[in-house]
């Protein structure tokens, strides 16, 4: 079993070949693929490569399968006694990738 943590979006990830991720969007259509270059770590069984930040040479490759935007946040302020309430929502983008190979 080969892993690696990765580092996308000022997030880290640990992701394994077939897995399903989301983070955050990318600008790669569905169906594209993408790399990753900022690979922390790199193990097996056997071994572990921790990189100083990266390990150099590993990258990891994924493909895009959706373009989308999570579930809605909302937000309620209220102040008591001054008459305000305000109500705001959000939908964050995301892509969701799943791991090809990492080498």
């Amino acid at each position: 079993m080969e892993f690696a943590v990765i580092k996308t979006g000022g997030k880290q990830y640990l992701v394994e070949v077939g897995k399903k991720i989301k983070i955050e969007k990318l600008d790669t259509k569905e169906g594209g693929s993408v790399t990753f270059a900022e690979v922390l770590m790199i193990g097996n069984d056997k071994e572990i490569k921790i990189g100083t930040p990266f390990v150099s040479s590993a990258k990891v490759t994924g493909t895009v399968l959706k373009q989308d935007k999570d579930k809605k946040v909302v937000t309620f302020k209220y102040r008591a006694k001054h008459r305000y309430h305000k109500t705001i929502g959000h939908r964050q983008p995301y892509t969701m990738v799943e791991i090809k190979k990492i080498g």
